[in-house]
Order: C-alpha cells, then structure tokens, then sequence
C-alpha cells in the first residue's frame, strides 16, 4: 500500500473507488479525470487512478486526449474492474418489494432485462454513488451500486450481479511521474502518427512488430485535433521499453513518425498482485 495521497475519479463509492482502493488506503477524490492528472503533476498526490477503456463501451477518449495533449505523466499500473451491479437497500427486503430503483443511466441500462422482469421502475442520477447516498438519506426504493457504495454508506445487499452483460470490465491505469521497473511479465504503451497519410503506410510501421514477433494486444486512433484525416494511433504491446528488442523497434518507429510518445511501461494485471 502506497503511504502518501492516491488521487481518483470520484465521487466516492464507484467503481474508480474500488480500484483505487487496491492502491491505497489514503485516497482523494477529484471530480473530473484532468483534476486528478493535475494532482499527480502538481506533487500534491503520489500517484492517481483513473479509467483508460471499458470491455463494452470502449476507449475513455478524456484519458487519452489529456496523456497526449496536456499532461506528461506514466502509466505504472495497470487495473482491471469487473463491472458487478448490486441492488441495494436501506433495510432488508426481497427483490419483490423494490418499486424504484435509482442509479447512472449506463447502469440501468446494463440492468434493464432484470429490472423488467421484476417491474422495477428506473429514475437516473448523477452517479451509482450517488443514488446509493440518495437511498441511504431517505430510506425510499432501491440503489443499483458497488459493494464499495454498501459498504460507505451502510446499506443492504438485498440482490448481487444483477447485469444483463457478464463480461462487463474496465481497465483503470495508476499514473505517475516514472513508469514500472522490468518484471518479465510487462506491457507498454505508446502513440504516434503518421508522416503522411499513404496506402500502407501504417502498415509499415506495425510490420516492425511482426518481424520480431512483437503481440499487439491493442491498437485504436483518435483525432489528432489537427483536421479531419489526420489521427494519433494508440498501441498497447507485449513486453517492457527497456528489453533490448523492444528498445530497437521503438527507435525505429520515432524515427518514421511524426509523433511518438511512451506511456508507460508496466506489469501485465494480476489480481495476485493487487491482492484481490
């Protein structure tokens, strides 16, 4: 456990919650992704978690934008969240008995097939946690949440894992100053673009990776906010930046680019790791 400040996307009793709990014990909530990046680069925290992709809906463009356009900070860890809806209650009851429900949209509509087959009626709020707050202030209805929420704000688990979708994760990364020492078992992230827009030519530069037997684990593009065509490419790869192989072909590929930044270099996620 890390002894100084841990930043995280806030509010309490969410999923960033939960993963930045794995990280410390001494955490601070921040209420935008960029307000936790500027802790980190400011010293007022050591370090600060915030969520990178989802299995279902994708990459966090917020993240992305802010690594490469407005913050110079390292990935060192990574996290991986399954997303698990809870009904929650102020007071022991059975799922028959929930009338409402409250909770993020996206939640809700993970949950929405159950919440049919019960007769639940959704009502939306801000966040899970704060729906959790919500319930537990007033005592009416129901909150779809985390553990963690139950747990803060002394409620019922009165139904467990009640989403639609059971493969539902989302990777959060730990920033930092300096990225991870080599592990034998790491990943690293990086982005670049392209000279020119040509036929094949990001293909070339991925070639480099095949030919020394480099796994791409990820590989996506967001708008480079340079006009229309022109886009910054975001690769996730097998192996550390320092390993003598890896080293080479990152050489090669700032040399052929245009724009070219490392991430991070950091172990693959373990729950053995962050003792889960």
């Amino acid at each position: 456990m890390i002894k100084d400040k841990v930043a995280f996307l806030g509010p309490q009793g969410t999923f960033s919650h939960e993963a930045a709990s794995l990280v410390s014990d001494n955490l601070i909530s921040y209420c935008s992704i960029q307000s936790v990046m500027g802790a980190v680069e400011s010293g007022e925290c050591v370090c600060g978690v915030v969520p990178i992709e989802n299995s279902i809906e994708g990459p966090v463009s917020l993240t992305l934008d802010s690594l490469i356009h407005n913050f110079d900070l390292k990935i060192k860890n990574e996290i991986v969240i399954p997303i698990n809806h809870n009904l929650l209650a102020a007071t022991e009851m059975t799922v028959d008995e929930v009338e409402n429900v409250y909770s993020h949209s996206q939640a809700l509509g993970q949950c929405q097939p159950y919440l049919e087959r019960h007769g639940i009626t959704a009502h939306y709020t801000l966040s899970t946690a704060a729906a959790a707050k919500r319930v537990a202030e007033t005592g009416e209805g129901a909150a779809i949440g985390t553990l963690k929420a139950a747990e803060l704000y002394g409620l019922k688990v009165i139904d467990t894992n009640i989403q639609e979708n059971f493969n539902n994760e989302t990777r959060f990364v730990v920033l930092d100053h300096q990225d991870s020492q080599i592990t034998g078992n790491d990943k690293t992230s990086i982005s670049f673009s392209l000279f020119e827009d040509k036929p094949g030519g990001l293909y070339e530069l991925l070639a480099l990776f095949a030919e020394n037997d480099v796994n791409l684990t990820k590989i996506e593009s967001r708008p480079s906010k340079e006009g229309l065509g022109h886009y910054i490419f975001f690769i996730d790869l097998e192996g550390h930046r320092l390993d003598e192989g890896i080293n080479e072909i990152l050489k090669d590929l700032e040399d052929n680019t245009s724009f070219f930044k490392i991430l991070g270099s950091y172990p693959i996620f373990s729950k053995d790791s962050f003792n889960i």
